[in-house]
């Protein structure tokens, strides 16, 4: 590992091997930021790493890390906390994990939810105290149209309990700590893409002919990076009309009013002893 040292804006970004992760780090390092560079897979980083410093003369922490190892993401905590020119945290890594829930090892839950859940609310949690101190600075957490796919039957979609329920906890989180955090000058945003021009469903061999269309992952950190721009905390950036998303919130807010004010259940559910 190196460090970055050099008075500029830095961003940490993990995934950043390849994918998405990869698409965000090329964008940020074309915009002049530093990097700090996390992927499990060392030779792959190193390469991204090496192309970036000598073609935009930044430069590039490299951290391999597992993060759903402690000890791996302890080391990366510590960068983000201890860094004073971090402005940016970016949350890409990630695998699909598409296994009917009913035969899904349980060592691939464990992964799931560690590093969609526990791997961003640790790293979030150690970048934002130096944020809010220095006053500016953005988390961006990369989330899944999969998320709000709810009851759709599973062909052509995957089967995704586990990994929905892992995108679904980076929608409310990040929307949720947005509202927490509003004032301080920090930025929070989830992004919700669709499909992805990656390599990220190769490794499960799923049929992609029956699978929606894919967008370029620099479209997708193109649109991200003018969400942050315009304090949007939701970004779908294959969503054409807001107003669907803006409904959508607020049938959500109307239902939690509603909900919050009674103290007894609805007329519906006031079965009798017997019934």
């Amino acid at each position: 590992m190196t460090s970055v040292a050099s008075g500029r804006a830095c961003a940490l970004v993990t995934g950043a091997s390849g994918g998405l992760g990869m698409a965000f780090a090329e964008r940020l390092a074309c915009d002049g930021h530093d990097l700090v560079l996390v992927a499990r897979r060392l030779d792959r980083v190193q390469q991204v790493a090496s192309h970036l410093q000598q073609t935009h003369g930044i430069q590039v922490t490299v951290i391999r890390a597992d993060l759903n190892d402690t000890a791996a993401l302890g080391e990366v905590e510590a960068v983000l906390a201890n860094n004073d020119a971090m402005t940016l945290l970016v949350n890409t890594a990630g695998f699909a994990g598409y296994y009917p829930f009913s035969s899904v090892e349980p060592k691939i839950i464990d992964e799931l939810v560690g590093i969609h859940v526990r791997a961003v609310a640790r790293t979030t949690r150690a970048v934002l105290p130096g944020m809010i101190r220095r006053g500016h600075g953005g988390v961006i957490n990369v989330s899944g149209l999969l998320a709000l796919a709810n009851t759709l039957p599973t062909s052509p979609l995957p089967p995704r309990a586990v990994y929905a329920g892992a995108k679904a906890f980076l929608l409310a989180f990040t929307q949720t700590l947005a509202g927490e955090i509003k004032g301080t000058g920090v930025r929070m945003q989830v992004c919700v893409p669709g499909r992805i021009e990656t390599d990220f469903h190769a490794a499960q061999t799923i049929d992609m002919s029956k699978q929606p269309p894919a967008m370029s992952a620099a479209d997708v950190v193109s649109a991200s990076l003018a969400a942050l721009a315009q304090n949007e905390i939701v970004c779908i950036p294959g969503l054409a009309d807001p107003n669907l998303w803006h409904g959508l919130n607020d049938s959500q807010l109307a239902v939690f009013r509603s909900a919050a004010m009674q103290a007894s259940p609805a007329e519906r559910y006031r079965l009798q002893p017997g019934d």
